[in-house]
């Protein structure tokens, strides 16, 4: 059998290592600008994220949000067995040294969380902390805020509970 002209046949050329050194320099190329657009884009995710946790958003923004819950001054006191769960919490939250815990009562079906509020300042020489609980069950909000000082033990004690006033 005759062989077809070899200018129909095309032969494959060898490369070698010239292909993958183009796409390594290719690589080393883009990489650092990949980089800063890495840096910059979760910059602005951070910034995004410190401004509403640190409270700074205009009147527009609060007049917009749907999801803040103005809080129930007016609300009574929850019970004992949510106050034991919302002070072990407070507890867990300032030893952590974390910046929020959620907590939940099972049997009563209250639910919340507790955010410290400020930086520790010392009262009579003993280390304390004020803090904020939610409460809420069916639908239903409220706010307590408290201080909690550090005890003998280390472990934190809730020194002051009341209902949250926004003055």
């Amino acid at each position: 059998m005759a062989s077809p002209p070899s200018s129909l046949v095309r032969q494959a050329r060898y490369r070698g290592r010239r292909g993958a050194i183009h796409v390594a320099a290719r690589w080393i190329a883009t990489g650092p600008w990949l980089l800063v657009l890495a840096l910059t884009g979760g910059g602005c995710s951070l910034a995004y994220r410190l401004d509403t946790t640190l409270g700074k958003r205009d009147g527009a923004d609060q007049a917009d949000s749907q999801r803040s819950v103005p809080p129930n001054a007016t609300a009574e006191m929850p019970s004992e067995s949510d106050l034991a769960m919302a002070r072990a919490a407070v507890s867990e939250v300032l030893s952590k040294g974390a910046s929020s815990v959620p907590w939940e009562n099972p049997r009563t079906g209250m639910r919340g969380t507790v955010t410290p509020l400020a930086s520790l300042y010392s009262q009579n020489g003993i280390p304390c902390r004020d803090f904020l609980a939610s409460f809420v069950k069916s639908g239903s909000e409220s706010w307590l805020q408290g201080a909690a000082c550090r005890a003998k033990r280390g472990t934190w004690e809730v020194r002051d509970l009341r209902p949250w006033s926004n003055s």
